[in-house]
């Protein structure tokens, strides 16, 4: 295979696109800028193919090479190393055996992923990369058209929130709204009834609202343990709840945000 390359040392310039993999500052500093996003593991990175993601390089534990190398059939070189390279260059064990680095592609303005939407989700300050991940997997598991986050929320192109997504960050189309929270009214005016989660008693359970409201609807959420600014509720059009039993007052944001999407859309498969 003449595009597969053995490494050998783990401060090879050629694998610049995996270092410190679990350094959140470095990457955030490094992947954006230079255009590029780390998909782990042979099924994130089909996804990734699949969605037309062009590959940059792979790299993989060189007892796979046979096993993943025709991922790369555009050509990207393919790194192949012992796991002590592999966890030396990322800085944990690669136990899925295979990373790929992949071109990021310009975003989606929001008035482009609205227009193309019946149903979306709206997330405010969510920072969490496993929530994110959590989140996108839901939406597309459960429905919803596409995603839109406030300018502080986490990259959904990042590793591990494409990762915990298998890979489904890929499947949903998102955009940063922004101004924040000025943009929701952009959400209002594409005739969007924006739904805002909170777990308030004096707000309306979500099995009450009306087929109208339903019919176009954004839900909005905020972060864990704030929850939704009361700038970003003040531009809702209703606040609702999900009915909790036990003393318990809400659920982790993924947790919440997959059952509000499925009683938004579960009678459209009655």
């Amino acid at each position: 295979m003449e595009h597969v390359e053995p490494v050998s040392d783990a401060s090879d310039d050629r694998l610049g696109d995996y270092r410190a993999l679990t350094d959140l500052a470095l990457r955030t500093r490094f992947e954006q800028p230079h255009g590029l996003f780390i998909a782990e593991g042979e099924l994130v990175i089909r996804r990734a193919l699949r969605a037309g993601f062009r590959m940059r390089s792979m790299l993989v534990d060189a007892k796979r090479v046979g096993q993943v190398a025709e991922l790369a059939g555009g050509g990207a070189p393919v790194y192949a190393g012992a796991p002590k390279v592999l966890e030396s260059v990322t800085g944990f064990h690669v136990h899925r055996g295979v990373l790929a680095s992949f071109h990021r592609r310009p975003l989606p303005s929001a008035a482009e992923v609205l227009a193309g939407a019946r149903r979306v989700i709206i997330v405010e300050d969510v920072n969490n990369h496993t929530n994110i991940g959590a989140l996108f997997r839901g939406a597309a598991g459960l429905g919803m058209d596409g995603v839109l986050l406030s300018p502080t929320c986490a990259d959904p192109l990042y590793r591990r929130s494409v990762r915990v997504s298998m890979g489904e960050v890929f499947a949903v189309p998102y955009a940063f709204l922004e101004p924040w929270p000025q943009g929701l009214g952009l959400v209002r005016e594409a005739g969007f009834t924006v739904l805002a989660l909170t777990p308030a008693a004096d707000a309306l359970p979500m099995q009450r609202l009306s087929v109208e409201q339903k019919s176009r609807a954004a839900l909005l959420f905020g972060a864990e343990g704030p929850g939704l600014t009361d700038a970003a509720m003040g531009a809702s059009s209703v606040r609702v709840r999900l009915p909790m039993t036990g003393g318990v007052d809400s659920l982790n944001v993924a947790a919440a945000a997959a059952v509000a999407c499925w009683e938004l859309t579960r009678e459209d498969a009655l």
